[in-house]
């Protein structure tokens, strides 16, 4: 019988296919590994330890402001901060989610959130929701080019309703949070909070850091003003965290290495010295991962902040002259016809130097929805605004009368009234008969300076006839000026300053009207500049209200060595003889030390001597009621100029109080305020020579104190030494 055949399995079979393809995919897997690792492996190595190098400037404090006496002026107060630092490659929904957290944990103001961010807000939180704003129409012209990506977006923003950006109070803080945030550069830290951070929030952020990824807590700085609004419009404006670098001068920062939310100087002193008070920068080299995490971070230089500014300022010569103008407008505001009244200013400054001492200057300003009136600071006014100075400026009229032969020293006119036919008549306040120069100035002749100008032109005077002058006279007489500082900029190192206007007209009368100060106008630091250039013999100096800058040290409480003195600039010497600028100071010394002269009244009893020069003008109301006056309203400007002691000058001064009174006779408030700022000026230098004389004094003791105790000591070695013996 036949065996029966067996049935062949062909499982082994299957199983030596599966094995053969595992083994196939495990040869190439072994390669791949082996070609990724042998071939590739460096390159792959240096991808995954890939860094990158992101240096970083952090800003440090602002320098310090100090008086001429060393007080302080302008500090930094410190500011508790929270800060958000953005890692590179942060996306707009986690920054979202963080500023979440963080509007649990603080209160963040949200008046700056503008519409436009809350449509912006919404299109990222609906993404979807905001594509359905677009129609697929308006999607194929941006394929054929007829539409931009940005053309839609502004479509989307367009078609966003205002119920659907309506947001809860949270929501808004949110944003107003997420805002901070995405105004930053990646790993520079952004100032989310830094006014009115309370202990809880400060605590509340701090203990939560963890869940906070790129939010910290610091310290930052705010600008203080030792004497609130004292010259604080001359001193300046710094910009905040949130405004950053002014939008005007943006490009002009970022090229110096500034970053968009750095604090700069706006104004003025804060402006003028930016450079110098910004100081130098903390730089940190950040390392980062390619997912943009912070690996590894290295000070490169730690930093300095800003220099300090010694300012020319004596802030209890300036505390007391605004006091003295203030209570003279109050005063003089409660007499009749002084409704236009409603400024005044005084500048006084070292003649020798240009060191500005005082710059003082108050406006009455009335509040438009409660219609009271306060006194503000107007300091600026000094080289922002200018009017028609009176008689003030005829010390430049007699020198250049001088210089251009028109008279010499003694020449005597007859005063009496001007008249040219065709115009009004035109004198002095009084006919004084046969006067000298120095006469002239003594009682401020008008018709003097006008028979001065007169042979200035060439022309001849002959009463109720024409009078014929050639208009390049006014050229003559305006660069003649100019040596002096009138008409033109000071040049003081403050940015703004005006130069005044020239008239435009030509006549005769017009160049008589210049003359005695009753046509051109110009600031009173301009009026500060001309008397000085007298006061020191012809120099014209520089004013400038930085005396001294200095290099920052770690004690906050001490002041650092002298990086760099301001010495004193002669922007030009008068074109003019020695004898005939000592001829002017003495004629100003009459003014005000001699019986009849206009300011005798004030000055000629006083322990200290004074040269000064009064004025009076003709001028029309430009103020800011104006527009209520369909026609122009006459008015008077008074101001006075000086300097002391008049033989040895030490500080010259000018005072300009426009508007002052109307008709023709009125109050003497320019004299006044001249009177009683020399007054403080030399009772300050006495109390402090007192002072300094106290000082010598205790020091001479304690020094006598010391040298009997080391006397006693030594003869009490003597008698021990004897003793033992």
């Amino acid at each position: 019988m036949n065996k029966k055949k067996k049935k062949k399995t062909h499982v082994p079979f299957r199983l030596n296919i599966l094995f053969f393809l595992v083994f196939v995919l495990f040869s190439a897997l072994i390669l791949r590994l082996g070609v990724v690792q042998i071939v590739y492996g460096d390159d792959y190595r240096r991808e995954i330890e890939r860094t990158e190098e992101v240096t970083v400037n952090n800003s440090v404090p602002r320098g310090k402001m100090y008086d001429r006496n060393l007080k302080l002026m302008v500090d930094n107060q410190p500011l508790d901060a929270i800060t958000y630092t953005r890692k590179q490659g942060t996306k707009p929904a986690e920054m979202v989610e963080t500023a979440e957290k963080l509007a649990k944990l603080i209160e963040k103001d949200t008046d700056k959130v503008t519409e436009r961010d809350k449509k912006d807000f919404w299109i990222m939180n609906n993404p979807k929701l905001a594509e359905k704003k677009v129609t697929d129409k308006e999607r194929k012209k941006v394929e054929e080019g007829e539409l931009t990506e940005s053309d839609l977006y502004k479509l989307q923003l367009d078609r966003i309703t205002e119920d659907e950006i309506k947001l809860s109070d949270k929501d808004m803080e949110t944003l107003a949070i997420y805002r901070e945030f995405a105004s930053g550069y990646a790993l520079t830290p952004q100032i989310v909070k830094n006014k009115k951070v309370s202990k809880e929030e400060f605590a509340r952020v701090s203990e939560n850091l963890d869940s906070l990824p790129g939010v910290d807590i610091s310290t930052d700085w705010d600008r203080f003003y030792t004497y609130n609004k004292t010259l604080k419009s001359v001193l300046g404006k710094v910009s905040s965290s949130e405004e950053g670098l002014p939008s005007e001068s943006l490009n002009y920062y970022l090229a110096r290495d500034y970053s968009r939310n750095d604090r700069v100087g706006k104004s003025y002193i804060e402006l003028q010295y930016e450079d110098i008070l910004q100081g130098q920068k903390a730089k940190v080299r950040n390392v980062t991962d390619k997912s943009g995490n912070v690996v590894d971070s290295e000070v490169v230089s730690e930093g300095q902040r800003g220099k300090d500014l010694i300012l020319t300022v004596d802030m209890d010569l300036q505390l007391a002259t605004e006091e003295i103008i203030e209570k003279q407008l109050i005063a003089k505001k409660k007499l009749g016809n002084t409704k236009f009244l409603d400024r005044a200013f005084v500048v006084m400054m070292d003649p020798d130097t240009g060191e500005v001492l005082t710059m003082a200057g108050k406006k009455i300003e009335k509040d438009p929805k409660t219609g009271k009136s306060s006194i503000e600071d107007f300091a600026l006014g000094n080289i922002t605004t200018s009017y028609t100075m009176g008689s003030a400026v005829k010390g430049a009229t007699v020198l250049t009368g001088y210089k251009q032969g028109a008279i010499q020293p003694g020449t005597v006119f007859y005063d009496t009234k001007l008249k040219i036919k065709g115009t009004k008549a035109k004198g002095s306040y009084s006919n004084f008969g046969n006067i000298n120069d120095l006469t002239a100035l003594k009682v401020s002749s008008n018709v003097y300076m006008f028979r001065t100008a007169i042979n200035i032109a060439g022309a001849h005077y002959v009463p109720n006839e024409p009078l014929n002058i050639s208009s390049s006279a006014f050229s003559t007489m305006r660069n003649s000026f100019s040596q002096f500082g009138l008409g033109v900029r000071t040049g003081i190192d403050l940015p703004n300053e005006m130069g005044g206007f020239k008239g435009s007209e030509t006549s005769p009368g017009k160049l008589l009207d210049l003359a005695i100060g009753q046509y051109d106008t110009y600031t009173p630091m301009q009026l500060v500049q001309y008397v000085s250039s007298i006061a020191n013999g012809g120099n014209r100096m520089k004013p400038h209200m930085v005396k001294e800058i200095r290099d920052p040290v770690d004690n906050n409480e001490e002041l650092g060595p002298v990086a760099e003195d301001v010495s004193p600039t002669v922007m030009n010497r008068l074109d003019m003889k020695e004898d005939w600028i000592k001829r002017v100071q003495s004629g100003f010394e009459k003014v005000s030390m001699e019986q009849g002269g206009t300011a005798y009244r004030f000055f000629g009893n006083k322990p200290y001597t004074v040269a000064a020069k009064t004025g009076t003008a003709e001028a029309f109301y430009d103020g800011p009621d104006r527009e209520k006056f369909s026609e122009p309203q006459d008015t008077m400007n008074i101001t006075m100029v000086g300097y002391a002691p008049a033989k040895n000058p030490e500080v010259a001064f000018a005072v300009v109080v426009p508007w002052a009174y109307q008709g023709h006779t009125g109050h003497d408030m320019s004299k006044e305020i001249g009177r009683d700022i020399m007054d403080t000026y030399f009772k300050l230098k006495k109390e402090r020579a007192k002072k300094e004389t106290n000082k010598d004094a205790e020091k001479s003791t304690d020094l006598k104190v010391e040298n009997g105790k080391d006397v006693q000591k030594d003869q009490a070695e003597v008698r021990k030494s004897q003793k033992n013996e």
